[in-house]
């Protein structure tokens, strides 16, 4: 008799996804999983899918894109699934035998930028959703969906922004640092304290964190600097009721996979009686529905370009107009 194979232990990735993404609560990871599929739907009606094609899923997770796409276009959609979780791929290849398109499927555990398993000049398209955030080389990355695709490819990216929440803690930063030795408002410490542990706070650490060191602008220039046009994007800024109303979940929740929750950042970093004051403070606001939340979400698409030229940087592009 010989033993299964071990489970592969969960890590960063799949522990967000499957547990602090939603804070554990099953209520609260329907609406996520709504959520996402309003950005999948929308990532895909870039892509432009066909009979016959191939796709690249960039940071699978659970195969949300890869299996929505199967959906759409059906059995001959042909879908590679790379993610560097192997927890994470492994549950996509149950929900694979699941759904019964495990023959469709292909996985690769790999990062975004080391797409070595897949030849060139072989896909249809390449689609990131909330991947391309987390690859600290995004030029490199770029370069190997290009390599990869056929000429005339597309890729469709959905990706978060993270840099004006950054842009916010330091100025937090400097507010509180200006109230030293005034009479300050006790709260404000603890907000800064608390959102300086989700995003850098500092313009140094800003632009040297793979989350923050970007902007929707910045992922335009660098997909048009690759051998991509035309290029389309999209930001889209949402502000809408915040959607937990649970205190408990908005302890157990972080709002992307390199965060702390909330309670280990209370546990971790403040003291007894700033807990308290925190509490007070922010538990009526979660609990009465009155909070708010905004996401930025940046939508692009391109197409590689068919016959190989120079593409100038956006300086020299700008000379024409001079």
């Amino acid at each position: 008799m010989t033993d299964a194979p071990a489970e592969p232990q969960e890590d960063v990735w799949s522990q967000w996804l499957l547990l602090h993404r939603s804070g554990g609560d099953a209520a609260f990871e329907q609406v996520i999983r709504a959520e996402v599929q309003g950005y999948v739907d929308r990532l895909l009606d870039d892509a432009r899918l066909g009979v016959g094609m191939t796709l690249v899923d960039i940071g699978t997770g659970e195969g949300a894109v890869a299996f929505r796409a199967i959906e759409r276009v059906g059995p001959s959609l042909r879908v590679i699934l790379t993610d560097i979780s192997a927890p994470l791929l492994e549950r996509a290849k149950a929900k694979a035998e699941q759904l019964g398109v495990r023959h469709q499927c292909t996985f690769v555990a790999c990062g975004a930028d080391r797409l070595t398993a897949i030849s060139s000049g072989s896909v249809d398209v390449v689609a990131s959703r909330a991947a391309l955030a987390y690859v600290a080389d995004k030029a490199t990355a770029l370069q190997e969906f290009k390599r990869v695709l056929k000429p005339g490819g597309r890729i469709s990216l959905a990706e978060p922004i993270f840099q004006d929440e950054a842009f916010e803690a330091c100025v937090l930063r400097s507010l509180v640092q200006a109230e030293r030795g005034q009479g300050r408002d006790p709260l404000r410490p603890l907000l800064h304290r608390w959102k300086a542990a989700l995003f850098p706070d500092t313009p140094e650490a800003i632009y040297a964190n793979v989350l923050t060191n970007f902007s929707e602008r910045t992922l335009f220039e660098l997909i048009r600097t690759s051998g991509f046009s035309p290029v389309h994007l999209e930001l889209h800024i949402d502000l809408a009721p915040a959607p937990i109303a649970s205190w408990q979940v908005f302890l157990d929740s972080s709002p992307h996979p390199l965060a702390p929750t909330l309670g280990s950042i209370l546990t971790q970093q403040f003291d007894a009686r700033e807990r308290q004051i925190f509490e007070a403070a922010f538990r009526p606001l979660v609990e009465s529905g009155r909070a708010t939340t905004l996401g930025r979400i940046a939508y692009l698409s391109a197409t590689k370009i068919a016959a190989e030229r120079t593409v100038p940087p956006f300086t020299e592009s700008l000379r024409q107009f001079l």
